[in-house]
């Protein structure tokens, strides 16, 4: 089985400021994508980059309110909040003379 990795929330100005851990990236994604504020006809950008790494995965992300399964349990709503994610790039942060730039594989 794979190990658990953290992923960090990175803003547009460079500030981390959650931590999500999952098995690949994209299930960190979505925990990200459940918490924010984007719908499928703005999604918001999330940039999640690994820890122990310099890569970063970019991703789209929203949610949607669904309805609940038919086999839902008692204490769940008959609506609930459903993220989606799509993936957009990977790339690599580097430091350069203090300057930050973005490798795209």
């Amino acid at each position: 089985m794979a190990e658990i990795r953290n992923f960090v929330l990175r803003e547009k100005n460079g500030n981390e400021t959650g931590v999500f851990t999952g098995h690949q990236p994209r299930q960190a994604a979505l925990k990200a994508a459940n918490r924010s504020k984007g719908t499928k006809s703005k999604p918001v950008e999330l940039k999640l980059r690994e820890r122990g790494t310099k890569k970063i995965h970019i991703y789209k992300g929203w949610t949607e309110v669904v309805a609940a399964p038919k086999n839902k349990p008692k204490w769940m709503p008959a609506k609930i909040n459903k993220p989606n994610v799509k993936k957009v790039a990977s790339s690599f942060w580097i430091k350069f003379n203090f300057y930050f730039y973005f490798y795209f594989l």
